[in-house]
């Protein structure tokens, strides 16, 4: 085997979902059909080759003659002119358009005429993926009943399986008559199953299925095979296993889609694992729980699927699709893992083609496996929510391993990733097996005592990024020589400043320390982070702003502050960035969160259901902002390398007594004795914006806020 490197592939997350009668695309979602730049910014990743749609619901949604290209014309000319190879799919989990479905017996004939038009349009494409996945979505649509059409048994598990592989053999030889040199690039996730003893029949059983796809699109599923008998007795026809032996379509690379998730461990000890895990095959319930989170042993999940391919069928794999839904830093820390394993595995012989960064764009609704369409989104290698693509650290990451010219590293440094740390595990008495602590330079955390500083001193723990949280007697902001000493002997890669004076109507009256503590420290902070080149964050105040309009404020209103408090942020943004041009200042509003009684909400709540008067301002417009969305957005902008003024809010504007409303509600409180005011009634010293809500220019990385107080609550009842 060459020591040459796996090529880099990128690909777009494109399923085309069906629950019930409602169709959900991926790419409309991401924008994608309206953005053809994307594929220039994918261009400059580095990537060789792109898993890309040309998906049969999209070009002939309503019937097989009623065709529409545009879209797929202008994408892969494109493609074409940036020497951008695509490697096109044409049914990506779906059951097809709605003139047909998994189980429909037409279902083959019909899809393979799609990709003969999609050949004989364009006759240059060398390379497919007819059906995505076609065990996994015949599981996931006609076993466990999750997407359309909805069955729940292996009769109809076994039909659509068959019609999958049935399509693919008939598209690759309806291709072929065009283009004799198109190849197959068949993907499937492939995970291996683990259990208990007495369990041990089913996970050789899923072991055995696991395999069924390539197994049947290649033709070895004879009268020897092991899941020959499970397949008649499911009610596969044998002349239709038959058509299988007689008609091989051996892909040209088994396309791998491996995740943390894939690995599964089936356990009868119920009560060990979270009720939503249970189930059970009629023989003995059990919990199916992913491996990774009650194995002991280091986590090696990409190498042993790569091995198992390899040592099955003997054909050049590739791992097509690499992506986390998590934070960012273990989005990166995944992807590197994945390659390293790539290369080591090539190294070992075996003939592994590419390492695909998946979810280019995104992703949506995958944490609750496309049944809920929430909006719920995953970043990816860019991020969509902003008005153009941003790209993410992960794109950093991407370059590098290509070898881009001029790709800059991301500062994050090497750490295990969650699925090497103890917190994994579901059972503590395991912990210690497997004990990783996070390695090299930390993150320099100000204002231990403050409850941002200990929220980011929380969070970074619970997403392994080693950290320190310096009191002021350990750090004072507003001590030059206490910074440079801090600052040299600690060697953090990046400075999280959130120390500053905090009591808005005592500002009035203490002018001069509230200055010193929010202008005069965080620019010292600034300017000895700028001389080591260090990365820096620090906060500013939605009460920079006067309130005289009625629509949220983005990063380029203008600034002119009622209030000492607000001055002093308005100036502190100047002087930070004046000293450190690249510094990142976040811009937000009063904030609530789950491990601090004395925020508002804690203190309105915990009062009323004592059955105590609270008395709120009514007439204030504001975007309270959840502490734990805040800090984890302000997080993976730092490690994005993002830089410049960013508002983050929860999405939505409410006064004061409506949201004590809301989270009153959403807990089960009375508010009878919720009292509302004017602020002018509760003779405030400090002058305040009647209007002060916060949207962001740049992205609106926060999700709404009616979700968050839901989360809040229910972390705070729980």
């Amino acid at each position: 085997m060459s020591t040459q490197l796996p090529e880099l592939w990128g690909g777009v997350e494109c399923t085309v979902n069906r629950v019930g009668e409602r169709f959900c695309s991926q790419i409309h979602l991401a924008g994608h059909h309206a953005r053809l730049d994307d594929l220039d910014r994918f261009a400059t990743l580095g990537i060789r080759r792109l898993r890309y749609p040309v998906l049969w619901e999209h070009v002939a949604p309503r019937s097989p003659d009623d065709q529409d290209w545009r879209i797929a014309d202008a994408s892969l000319a494109r493609l074409h002119d940036l020497n951008l190879d695509p490697i096109v799919g044409l049914l990506h989990h779906g059951s097809g358009p709605r003139y047909t479905n998994l189980l429909d017996p037409k279902f083959p004939e019909l899809f393979a005429a799609h990709a003969h038009a999609t050949a004989a349009r364009f006759p240059w494409i060398c390379r497919y993926t007819p059906i995505n996945e076609p065990l996994t979505t015949a599981r996931f649509s006609a076993l466990y009943g999750l997407w359309y059409p909805h069955h729940r048994c292996d009769a109809s598990f076994v039909a659509a399986l068959l019609n999958e592989c049935r399509a693919t053999t008939l598209a690759m030889q309806a291709i072929r008559r065009i283009n004799p040199h198109a190849q197959l690039i068949q993907t499937d996730d492939l995970g291996r199953t683990r259990s208990t003893p007495l369990l041990g029949y089913q996970a050789a059983f899923d072991n055995e299925r696991r395999w069924l796809a390539w197994d049947l699109i290649s033709g070895r599923v004879d009268h020897s095979h092991c899941m020959r008998e499970y397949l008649v007795g499911s009610g596969a026809r044998p002349e239709i296993l038959a058509w299988f032996e007689e008609n091989p379509c051996v892909p040209d690379v088994i396309g791998i889609n491996h995740y943390v998730t894939s690995d599964r461990y089936l356990d009868e000890n119920l009560t060990r694992y979270p009720a939503k895990t249970h189930g059970g095959n009629g023989r003995h319930d059990y919990a199916d729980v992913e491996a990774v989170r009650v194995r002991e042993e280091r986590w090696s999940g990409v190498s042993e699927a790569l091995a198992d391919a390899w040592d099955r069928y003997r054909r050049p794999v590739a791992i097509t699709e690499a992506h986390l839904g998590c934070s960012r830093e273990e989005q990166v820390r995944w992807l590197k893992e994945v390659w390293d394993c790539a290369v080591q595995a090539r190294g070992n012989g075996i003939d592994v083609r590419a390492v695909t960064a998946w979810a280019l764009l995104g992703s949506f609704d995958w944490d609750s496996l496309l049944t809920r369409f929430t909006g719920h989104y995953e970043p990816g290698v860019f991020d969509v929510r902003a008005r153009v693509p941003r790209p993410t650290a992960i794109a950093k990451t991407l370059q590098r391993m290509a070898q881009v010219r001029g790709a800059s590293a991301t500062p994050l440094p090497d750490s295990p990733g969650w699925w090497h740390r103890e917190e994994r595990l579901f059972h503590a008495s395991l912990a210690s097996a497997v004990r990783a602590r996070p390695e090299g330079r930390a993150i320099l955390i100000t204002g231990a005592t403050g409850t941002l500083g200990r929220a980011f001193a929380r969070i970074c723990t619970s997403r392994g990024l080693d950290h320190r949280l310096c009191s002021r007697r350990e750090l004072d902001i507003c001590d030059s020589n206490s910074i440079e000493s801090v600052l040299d002997e600690m060697r953090p890669w990046a400075v999280i400043n959130t120390a500053g004076y905090a009591r808005v109507d005592d500002a009035e009256s203490e002018c001069e320390r509230c200055y010193r503590e929010n202008s005069f420290g965080p620019a010292l902070v600034a300017k000895s982070c700028a001389e080591r080149e260090l990365p820096m964050v620090t906060f500013s105040s939605d009460l920079v702003f006067d309130g005289a309009q009625q629509s949220p404020y983005n990063e380029q209103h203008a600034v002119r502050p009622l209030n000492v408090y607000g001055l002093s942020k308005a100036r502190a943004e100047r002087e930070v960035m004046r000293a450190h041009p690249n510094a990142l200042v976040i811009r937000t509003s009063s904030f609530f969160g789950p491990w601090d009684v004395r925020n508002f909400v804690s203190m309105a709540l915990r009062t009323l259901a004592n059955g105590e008067p609270f008395v709120v301002v009514d007439d204030l417009v504001v975007s309270p902002t959840y502490v734990p969305d805040l800090v984890h957005a302000t997080l993976d902008l730092l490690i994005d390398g993002e830089h410049g003024l960013w508002h983050l809010a929860n999405r939505g504007s409410v006064t004061w007594s409506q949201l004590v409303q809301r989270a009153a509600s959403l807990a089960h409180v009375t508010t009878a004795k919720l009292q509302s005011r004017g602020w002018r009634e509760l003779g405030l010293a400090a002058v305040r914006p009647e209007y002060s809500a916060l949207t962001s220019d740049r992205g609106q990385l926060m999700p709404e806020l009616d979700d968050a107080l839901g989360r809040y609550v229910a972390s705070v009842s729980g």
